[in-house]
């Protein structure tokens, strides 16, 4: 007779799992959906055109971001030409009045370097927004720079030049300079107003126009 086998009582052997635990797969429609929504969204925005209302409150936005920008070299250039006429229209200016006119005249010329002028400098680098690309203001935003520097700064140094000068002779040859230097910054400054107001028009906006003397 033989004897019954020994009770086992270690716990029953279960094989160690070689790969992963079966994962619930993503239904095919669920993931098709998610594709058709994504191209939904692209669509969208592809497709939206913006308003007259929103282009104007964008042209907006970019005269008060460029006036912002301008409106310290512009205030030098005035000042420095009202110097100017000052010196020239009285018979009893000082020497003191001339050498004022020079420093306004040269400080002036300073501040529309973008070297000088964090307004300038940051005008560099305005962002014209995409709703505004047809009215070529990106192209207006550089001949802005450029009005400034270098226009407005040879304007300022030729009006340091004039009021510099001893001799009749090298007065008649600077005041020729500067008014060469003028007929510049005045056709620049047209050619950047003549685009902005062009926009104005089309989207019906009513603001200052650019102040950019000469």
């Amino acid at each position: 007779m033989h004897a019954d086998p020994p009770v086992r009582t270690d716990p029953p052997y279960v094989p160690i799992r070689t790969s992963a635990w079966p994962q619930r797969r993503m239904s095919k429609w669920i993931y098709l959906v998610g594709v058709a929504l994504l191209l939904i969204a692209v669509l969208v925005g592809l497709v939206h055109k913006p308003s007259q209302a929103e282009k104007a409150s964008d042209l907006r936005g970019f005269l008060q971001e460029v006036t912002s920008d301008i409106e310290s070299c512009a205030a030098g250039v005035s000042e420095s030409l009202q110097a100017l006429r000052l010196v020239q229209s009285g018979a009893d200016a000082t020497a003191g009045d001339v050498n004022a006119g020079i420093s306004v005249a040269q400080q002036g010329s300073a501040n529309c370097a973008p070297a000088n002028n964090e307004q300038i400098d940051d005008l560099q680098t305005v962002q014209v927004s995409e709703s505004l690309d047809s009215y070529r203001l990106a192209g207006a935003v550089t001949g802005l720079v450029n009005w400034a520097a270098p226009d407005a700064e040879q304007v300022q140094n030729d009006v340091a030049n004039v009021l510099s000068t001893s001799s009749a002779q090298a007065r008649s040859r600077a005041e020729a300079q500067l008014t060469a230097a003028l007929a510049v910054l005045n056709r620049q400054g047209a050619a950047v107003n003549s685009v902005v107001d062009a926009a104005m028009r089309s989207l019906g906006v009513h603001e200052p126009r650019l102040q950019l003397p000469g």
